[in-house]
């Protein structure tokens, strides 16, 4: 995942990272509705997002 989030460009982080969000706050809806069994998907997603932010800054930086 993280070699793949280094080879996209700008837009397409910005879309995935839209995308992983908007994931994000669907799980917690369904974690709090006992919909979702796997608690610790929510776990991973939030830290997609923070591997996909941190490539955003980095590229903007440089």
């Amino acid at each position: 995942m993280a070699k793949e989030i280094k080879t996209k460009t700008d837009e397409e982080l910005i879309k995935e990272l839209s995308e992983k969000r908007t994931a994000l706050s669907g799980m917690k809806f369904n974690i709090a509705g006992s919909k979702i069994k796997n608690v610790r998907e929510q776990r991973g997603t939030k830290k997609e997002i923070a591997r996909i932010l941190t490539e955003l800054n980095k590229q903007n930086r440089v």
